[in-house]
């Protein structure tokens, strides 16, 4: 089993950069404590050096949904500024939310589709009412429809059909891709400074 978690500094100051770069250390190490494998999948490099803005972490085991629960939600790491000498504040804010990162792709085989010879009026209606040449395309799968009368031949209207529900399936996976990716963006600006659920402090 295996889970994303994208940890974000959202649009806080250089600090939060540095704290979240502390945090996925302090997570990293108790994975392995806890048999966990993890893998930063993407990094975000925050403006010093060592320093993320944010970091796509996969965790790799038979615990790693619950592991990640622990670390989910605004997490706090409670030391002086490095930057900055004489402030008071201490406390630097992450978000860590699961996510989805893939999207299932559709897989298109002509034998998942039942087609079906219909009649249709229009020009040239006669000679396609007769003959039947009008296709109705059903996708199984996922019960898309298509219906072409183009032709007057039934054999070139089945492969327009054909053609029409693979593009159309590719159009889905792309518009269900972007989705996940906008989902995924929206997390960076879902940080909720204070009342942590995880504080953690150098040691």
């Amino acid at each position: 089993m295996s889970v994303h978690l994208l940890l974000s500094a959202g649009r806080g100051p250089q600090e939060c950069a540095w704290a979240l770069a502390r945090l996925l250390q302090r997570l990293e190490a108790e994975a392995t404590r806890r048999k966990l494998r993890t893998h930063r999948a993407q990094t975000v490099p925050g403006d010093r050096p060592g320093t993320y803005r944010s970091v796509l972490i996969r965790i790799i085991g038979a615990d790693a949904e619950a592991f990640a629960a622990s670390w989910t939600g605004t997490l706090c790491w409670q030391a002086p500024s490095p930057y900055r000498t004489g402030i008071g504040r201490k406390n630097w804010y992450v978000i860590a939310q699961p996510c989805q990162v893939d999207t299932p792709h559709t897989t298109f085989t002509e034998s998942d589709v039942n087609i079906v010879a219909c009649r249709t009026g229009g020009p040239g209606g006669q000679h396609r009412n007769k003959a039947s040449t009008a296709v109705r395309a059903t996708h199984r799968p996922t019960g898309m429809v298509v219906v072409v009368d183009t032709e007057r031949q039934f054999s070139l209207n089945r492969r327009i059909a054909m053609r029409l529900l693979r593009e159309r399936l590719e159009q889905g996976d792309d518009a269900a891709e972007r989705a996940v990716t906008t989902d995924r963006w929206h997390i960076h600006d879902d940080l909720v400074r204070g009342n942590p659920t995880r504080v953690e402090r150098p040691r």
